[in-house]
């Protein structure tokens, strides 16, 4: 091109990272640019929660009134900040490569409380000022107070450092564009699964006028076809909510092994529960309208849900069911019994790593009150058993999130292989996890407890049958039958292999937590 083009940007650090980057891929396919510094309502006015401030685009409005006057000839925006329509005249031209899409929690090192989930000392102050960020906070930590934070990154940053909140939230990749050390503080990376971000988090969006064709053209070299086919689905979602910035709605699409999932949350304000509801599809063709109708007010949820575990008044997934009026049958169907009292500490002595297959394991292993000589570090199944271990006061180093044991063992022996490790567990492991490390690697089984089914176990009359492990599958179809209304959940793929084999269907959720029972018992 033989014209200099002028990128209109916010001047926060953040944004004029932002535009320079663009700045420098224009640059890089020789094309010479400068910036255009370009205040917005939302940099104006900074007493007023997002949700206060009036209509849409707030961090916009300014930057494409410029673009359509001719003033400018390229708007750099962070892509969540735009609302759904562009004015009249205006288009997207490009979409950079998402930057990952988590979120970080920064704490004060003296609010941390590694016992509590998310680490937020009980009743810690958390600034946010995202409707989004704040029901998906008390839903899983209602006893957090909420204060508006607002500013650039480093202001929230220094207001932090400044004790004014516990603890603040915000996108990872800001903090990553701008390089920022955060040592000073402990942080918890939420990643876009467990805590879902806003439509297009983590993405930026190149606007022009949509008579620039030459421009146009230029810019399809920058363009990522992909990312813009995944952020149609998120932002089609919020289009059809007729939501803007202050919506509590997350909703993240992303492509596995040639099938889209799409991850959802929507609460009706910063203060509700949110339902949340996980769909994996081999076309994004209607996905945005299947998401929405699941969300529809006269939709029609089962009477009754039966989970094969006790669960307690205030956990996750009784809030989230008992919400949409849904009654909860909780028994265990089987017994777990220790099996030691004690055991020689010397097991411990060379040590590397213990490995927790699930929260029983964690439970009976700290009853025996080991003593570490040296620092190991801590291997997990699923978020229940890290949960577990933040409440005998320890992180877990290690994971495994998915529901395919396979696939967390490969994960755990390309961090572990060739060390020591400890496996607590039931009399009778599956050892799913050790026959996936190689043979150099020291196992040693340590059996913690034992599980004994129930007998004579009554039927349920439930809608759905929530499952929580294989032998709670035993224990229930050693009497009964599944009617033919009744449907299935399966935590774990080895609970559903249970299930393969007695040529049942069942849905098996994303994440083997509750969160994951929710989204699966919302699903159906």
């Amino acid at each position: 091109m033989d014209r200099k083009i002028i990128i209109g940007t916010r001047g926060s650090e953040l944004a004029l990272w932002q535009a320079n980057f663009v700045k420098d891929s224009l640059e890089a396919i020789h094309i010479s640019a400068e910036l255009k510094i370009i205040k917005t309502q939302g940099d104006r006015i900074l007493n007023l929660s997002f949700d206060k401030l009036e209509g849409k685009g707030f961090f916009t409005k300014e930057l494409e009134e410029e673009l359509i006057a001719g003033t400018i000839d390229i708007a750099v925006h962070s892509h969540k900040d735009l609302p759904t329509e562009n004015p009249p005249g205006l288009i997207i031209a490009a979409v950079s490569e998402r930057e990952d899409p988590a979120e970080l929690l920064l704490i004060l090192k003296d609010c941390t409380d590694v016992r509590q989930k998310l680490s937020v000392k009980f009743g810690g102050l958390v600034g946010t000022s995202s409707n989004r960020r704040k029901a998906q906070l008390l839903a899983v930590r209602p006893d957090l107070e909420i204060k508006d934070l607002r500013g650039n990154v480093p202001t929230r940053i220094g207001k932090l450092r400044d004790e004014k909140y516990d603890a603040i939230m915000l996108a990872k990749a800001g903090v990553s564009r701008l390089g920022i050390n955060l040592d000073e503080f402990h942080v918890e990376e939420l990643g876009a699964t467990e805590f879902i971000p806003a439509p297009a988090q983590g993405v930026l969006a190149i606007q022009i006028r949509e008579r620039d064709h030459i421009l146009y053209e230029a810019l399809q070299d920058l363009n990522h076809p992909d990312v813009a086919a995944e952020l149609s689905v998120e932002r089609n979602v919020l289009k059809l909510f007729g939501g803007g910035c202050h919506l509590p709605l997350g909703v993240y699409c992303r492509k596995d092994d040639d099938k889209y999932q799409v991850f959802t949350s929507k609460a009706e304000d910063g203060e509700g529960f949110p339902d949340r509801l996980f769909i994996e599809s081999d076309t994004l063709e209607g996905l945005p309208e299947t998401i929405v109708a699941k969300f529809a007010k006269d939709r029609k949820f089962p009477l009754k849900v039966f989970i094969s575990r006790d669960i307690s008044a205030g956990s996750y997934f009784r809030r989230a069911l008992e919400k949409n009026k849904i009654e909860i049958e909780a028994r265990s169907l089987i017994r777990t019994v220790r099996t030691i009292t004690r055991f020689d500490s010397y097991i411990l002595k060379n040590i590397d790593w213990v490995f927790f297959s699930s929260k029983n394991a964690v439970e009976y292993f700290f009853q025996l009150n080991p003593t570490f000589p040296k620092k190991v570090k801590f291997g997990v199944m699923g978020t229940g058993s890290e949960d577990m271990l933040r409440k005998n006061g320890h992180f877990a180093d290690f994971v495994g999130e998915s529901t395919d044991t396979a696939d967390v063992a490969a994960d755990f022996a390309a961090v572990a292989n060739g060390t020591a490790i400890l496996f607590p567990g039931a009399d009778s492991p599956m050892r799913s996890i050790q026959q996936g490390l190689s043979a150099e690697t020291k196992i040693i089984d340590l059996p913690v407890y034992e599980t004994v089914l129930e007998e004579n176990v009554e039927p349920t009359g439930a809608d759905i049958l929530v499952f929580t492990s294989p032998s709670n599958v035993e224990a229930y179809f050693v009497d009964n039958l599944l009617e033919p209304q009744q449907k299935v959940i399966a935590i774990g793929k080895s609970t559903g292999k249970k299930f393969d084999e007695m040529g049942v269907t069942y849905t098996l959720p994303f994440s083997p937590d509750e969160i994951g029972l929710a989204e699966a018992v919302f699903g159906i």
